[in-house]
């Protein structure tokens, strides 16, 4: 048998600005770090779960659905938009869905973004979007964020342009855990001319809409705004991966042209139709994070961090270098704590921590306490 034939990779057929790309990097999984290291007791606060996980209503429904798993899924997924519709008093030609909320803003850089394109938006923010807007040639103009962590409003203001095809705004942010006020807003919005697109990302939106001066979309009807939330966070389905997004007719319909069919599936839909029936749920979700919150910015600070003030449910907070950040990653993984380094989201000297249960947090406090002095020895804090 003769050997195979070794062929180079055809030349020139990925652009590069696909080749210059960074893989997204997701927080470590629970099983992976239980197969290196042998651990039996791991708390995963890496990745912004909700720790109390799916509401039995979600559990119900998905299991519901379970006989039916040889049948496509409804394509227009009318059941869950007519949940969204009446929650949030829209009709249903003003919402689209999609495998998360990164799936929708996937359609959003297939539908409105051509190679050139300016993309603004700002430093430290969700890496996820810099992707796909870069994975379609766009080229991303990123303003600085505040002192105090927060966007810039007068700055992205000020840089809009004839050029600026989209404006991304993470609201709150992640992974600083900050947001943008309506005063701030609403300076954006009036800088923006017909032709520019406002993506509205609110995936913790459950968590600061309490805040009186937080700008809920929902509360303004710009024609070129689209608002995407998701049932990932405060939901509690990060597994099954539904986002929404709500916007003018004009631009649903455009993203629905280039959506793929079927899409979120069959048990997606019923699992997010069977969460939002289940209101207590999530008020229990958000009263947990906030004692959890409460706790744990008092503990960083008793432990000489630096946290950022967070309406999220996570925390992020400064360790002082790019070392600092590896080393107290990597002691806390060995007592099975798992949280988040930022170096990707051009955070290298911060980590960030998710909000997880009672019994999590206590592993947390027990498990930083235990290392904290050869931490401050190797780091010389």
């Amino acid at each position: 048998m003769s050997e195979v034939q070794q062929h180079r990779a055809p030349q020139g057929l990925v652009p590069d600005y696909i080749k210059n790309l960074k893989v997204y990097q997701a927080g470590k999984p629970i099983d992976e770090l239980a197969r290196e290291r042998g651990l039996t007791k791991i708390s995963k606060l890496a990745s912004n779960e909700n720790p109390l996980g799916p509401s039995p209503f979600a559990i119900r429904e998905m299991t519901g659905a379970l006989w039916d798993l040889h049948r496509y899924p409804d394509m227009h997924a009318y059941e869950l938009k007519r949940k969204l519709a009446d929650l949030y008093n829209l009709k249903l030609e003003n919402i689209i869905l999609g495998n998360g909320s990164e799936g929708i803003m996937a359609y959003i850089a297939r539908a409105f973004l051509r190679p050139g394109d300016e993309v603004l938006t700002s430093e430290k923010t969700f890496i996820g979007f810099y992707i796909l807007a870069q994975s379609v040639g766009a080229e991303l103009k990123k303003i600085s964020l505040t002192p105090d962590y927060r966007y810039n409003a007068t700055a992205i203001a000020e840089s809009i342009s004839e050029r600026t095809r989209v404006i991304y705004i993470a609201n709150p942010n992640n992974p600083t855990g900050t947001f943008m006020t309506k005063p701030e807003f609403d300076l954006i919005m009036q800088k923006v001319p017909s032709h520019t697109l406002v993506i509205l990302d609110e995936a913790y939106f459950e968590f600061a809409e309490e805040f009186d001066d937080y700008p809920d979309s929902m509360s303004y009807r710009y024609d070129n705004v689209i608002t995407l939330r998701t049932f990932s966070k405060a939901y509690g389905l990060s597994g099954i991966r539904v986002g929404y997004g709500f916007g003018h007719h004009s631009l649903i319909e455009n993203l629905t042209k280039v959506k793929l069919p079927f899409e979120p599936n069959l048990i997606a839909q019923k699992g997010a139709v069977g969460a939002l029936e289940d209101r207590p749920h999530l008020k229990r979700t958000l009263d947990l994070n906030k004692e959890m919150y409460n706790k744990t910015f008092k503990l960083l600070e008793e432990c000489g961090f630096n946290p950022i003030k967070s309406v999220t449910n996570f925390i992020c907070f400064k360790t002082g270098s790019p070392e600092a950040s590896d080393l107290l990653f990597e002691l806390l993984l060995s007592e099975g704590v798992i949280i988040r380094p930022l170096k990707v989201n051009e955070m290298p000297e911060y980590v960030r921590v998710s909000l997880g249960t009672p019994s999590e947090m206590e592993h947390f406090e027990e498990a930083l306490r235990k290392i904290l002095p050869e931490y401050r020895n190797q780091v010389k804090v």
